[in-house]
């Protein structure tokens, strides 16, 4: 048995073409920050069941307590969050569902937030709800955001992925709150909290700073 490892291949044909706009729109953003800005957006979801993890400890003195299956519904919370390429802010919005009116919504929220930017990239994956007509329509109310298609199947070039993981990580593994979802929920949302107004931490942490080749065309004069 072979253990799972990341594939660093995209299907995509226009692959490179996608590849070299991308680095165009950071290189804008690296000359202009006051008037551009990109944002790398995604969704993500978490449960009221704890991921697992490896772990060894002692044997547990008591068993320990189970949720309540019926009380929890389906037990699932989504996210959708956007990463501001520049200064590590993330804004971020949560439902129990994510489709095209709470992205619609987040894009208002967008606007909002960069009252003065001329031009907002948002960089997304190809998600059938991202490029759905209403939301391509209600787009025309915010001319200053255009959409930056990844390529298909090529999450290594989306840093907010690696947002969710560190997420996932220090929140959602083996969490014990699975009977408390308000608690989940707010410790959820204040980790993301702590970005609301941007970190270079976590653009380290993404590799927006650094030798990657997303870093680099942020360097690019």
């Amino acid at each position: 048995m072979r253990s799972g490892h990341v594939q660093y291949f995209s299907p995509d044909p226009q692959y490179t073409t996608k590849v070299a706009k991308l680095k165009r729109c950071l290189r804008t953003v690296a000359r202009n920050p006051k008037d551009t800005v990109l944002l790398f957006i995604d969704e993500m979801g978490y449960s009221t069941w704890p991921d697992a993890a490896s772990d060894w400890s002692a044997s547990a003195p008591a068993k320990a307590p189970e949720a309540d299956r019926q009380k929890s519904g389906n037990g699932m919370w989504r996210v959708i969050g956007s990463l501001n390429a520049w200064t590590g802010k993330v804004t971020s919005l949560d439902n129990y569902i994510v489709g095209r009116r709470q992205l619609i919504q987040m894009y208002d929220r967008i606007a909002k937030a960069y009252p003065r930017a001329e031009t907002i990239y948002v960089v997304q994956d190809n998600w059938s709800i991202h490029r759905h007509p209403d939301v391509m329509t209600a787009l025309k109310a915010w001319p200053q955001i255009k959409p930056v298609w990844l390529p298909t199947y090529a999450p290594w070039l989306n840093p907010i992925e690696k947002l969710w993981r560190w997420l996932k990580e220090t929140v959602t593994k083996m969490h014990h709150l699975a009977n408390d979802w308000p608690a989940l929920h707010q410790r959820v949302n204040d980790f993301l909290k702590q970005f609301a107004k941007g970190s270079k931490r976590l653009l380290q942490y993404v590799g927006l700073l650094g030798d990657g080749q997303l870093a680099q065309a942020l360097q690019a004069p």
